[in-house]
C-alpha cells in the first residue's frame, strides 16, 4: 500500500506540527501575517497555498484564534475543500459538517455567497459546528441535523462534499492507539455506512455537479471500495486530481477485489507527503443526463 516505507515511518515518529489556515472572510493573509511577526511567532508558509500556515508553537489561546482570523487545521485537511473549488454563488452541500473546518473553508472560498448547508446530525457536535461557523463570521451557511443517508432529494446541489466518518488511522501522529491500525470490525461497519452517505451525496448532485468524497483513513474498505461502490450503483465518473504536492494514487485491487482502473486517478495523501496527517481523495462528476 505505501511505497515509501521509510519515509512513511520517519514521518510517523515525529509530532505533527501545528497549522493554520488563514479566515480570509475577516483577514488577509498579510495582515494575519504581520500580527504574528509583532507577537514573535515564527511561521512559514505553504508553496501551494499562501493562506496556509505552519507554525512553531500551538497558538489556539491567542486572541486571533478567537477573533475568528484563522482556524486551527492540518494540511491534508484543507486539501478536500480546495479540490471541491466552491464558486461564489454556488449551492454546496457539506454532509458530515462537524466541527466546521471544512465548512468554513468553503464558506471563504464562496467569499460567504450562495448558499452552503452544513449538516450534521449529532446535536452535540452541531455545538462545535455553530460555535465555530459563528467565531469565523460565515453568513450563508444553514445547518441542517438529517442523517446523512436520509438527507432530502428534493434539493440538488452544484457540489457536495463528504468528508465521511472513518476510522481515522491518519490521525495516528496524534493518537498512538491507531498505530496499529483500526479494527477489521470498525472498519466494516463504517464502510458500510460511507457506501449508503456517498450514493445519497451522489443523488443530490445537480447535472455536472461534483462530489469530493474524502477520510482521514488509509483502509482501502473505507476509500477505494466505497467509491468503487458508487461506480457500480450509479453512472458517475471519477476525474483525475492534479494537486499541487506530492502523493499516491488509489490502489488498484485489495483483499481480492479489483478496482475500476479510474480509481488510481484518486489521491491517497501519506504523512510524508505533507508533514501532515493521511487521508483520501476523490473527484466525482454526474454527467449531463
Amino acid at each position: 500500500m505505501i511505497s515509501d516505507w521509510p519515509a512513511f515511518e520517519e514521518a510517523c515518529s515525529r509530532p505533527a506540527p501545528t497549522t493554520i489556515r488563514v479566515n480570509t472572510l475577516r483577514t488577509t493573509p498579510e495582515d494575519l501575517r504581520d500580527r504574528l511577526t509583532r507577537a514573535r511567532v515564527a511561521f512559514e508558509a505553504y508553496s501551494w497555498d499562501e493562506a496556509l500556515l505552519r507554525v512553531d508553537r500551538p497558538i489556539g489561546r491567542r486572541i486571533e484564534h478567537w477573533l475568528g482570523l484563522f482556524y486551527v487545521q492540518e494540511a491534508t485537511q484543507t486539501v478536500p475543500v480546495r479540490v471541491l473549488a466552491p464558486l461564489p454563488g454556488e449551492c454546496v452541500l457539506d454532509l458530515c459538517a462537524a466541527p466546521g473546518g471544512k465548512t468554513s473553508h468553503a464558506a471563504a472560498l464562496m467569499k460567504n455567497r450562495g448558499c452552503l448547508v452544513a449538516n450534521e446530525p449529532s446535536g452535540r457536535r452541531q455545538q462545535a459546528l455553530l460555535a465555530n461557523l459563528n467565531r469565523i463570521g460565515t453568513l450563508n451557511v444553514i445547518v441542517t441535523e438529517y442523517r446523512g443517508e436520509s438527507f432530502p432529494t428534493h434539493a440538488r446541489f452544484d457540489c457536495v462534499l463528504l468528508d465521511a466518518p472513518c476510522s481515522a488511522e491518519g490521525t495516528l501522529r496524534k493518537d498512538a492507539s491507531l498505530r496499529g491500525g483500526a479494527r477489521l470490525g470498525t472498519i466494516r461497519r463504517l464502510a458500510a455506512l460511507q457506501k449508503r452517505l456517498i450514493v445519497r451525496a451522489y443523488d443530490l448532485l445537480k447535472p455536472r455537479g461534483r462530489l469530493v468524497y474524502s477520510t482521514c483513513t488509509f483502509a482501502p474498505e473505507e476509500n477505494e471500495a466505497v467509491v468503487a461502490h458508487l461506480l457500480r450503483e450509479r453512472g458517475a465518473r471519477i476525474d483525475p486530481l492534479r494537486l499541487p504536492f506530492s502523493s499516491a494514487p488509489g490502489l488498484p485491487e485489495w483483499a481480492g477485489e479489483t478496482f475500476p482502473a479510474s480509481l488510481a486517478d484518486c489521491a491517497r495523501i501519506y504523512p510524508h507527503h505533507l508533514d501532515s496527517g493521511g487521508g483520501f481523495i476523490a473527484l466525482v462528476k454526474r454527467p449531463t443526463a
